[in-house]
């Protein structure tokens, strides 16, 4: 199973293109922040990671503010070439 529920804030958002498809697509920028238990002890994990909304999601996530921290639901998949990871969005809740 490939599912990713992530609390983000948007630190990037570009301009709104358009797939060969003719679907919108907004490509973002997230940071994470939280402490999490692993191994018995507390960690504080910090992450940026490349983010994609395509289809009618893209509405919802373009009128997010830079201070929101929404719950982004979605999956993973690989960069073009290869290289590096891309969160597709799917889904989106307070």
């Amino acid at each position: 199973m490939n599912r990713l529920v992530l609390q983000a804030q948007i630190l990037e958002r570009a301009a709104i293109r358009y797939t060969p498809a003719g679907l919108p697509a907004l490509d973002l920028m997230l940071r994470h922040e939280s402490l999490v238990d692993e191994a018995g002890n507390r960690r504080k994990v910090s992450l940026e990671i490349k983010a994609v909304a395509i289809g009618d999601i893209v509405k919802r996530v373009q009128g997010l503010g830079l201070t929101e921290s929404p719950v982004f639901t979605g999956f993973l998949s690989a960069q073009k070439q290869g290289r590096g990871t891309v969160f597709h969005i799917t889904g989106l809740s307070d």
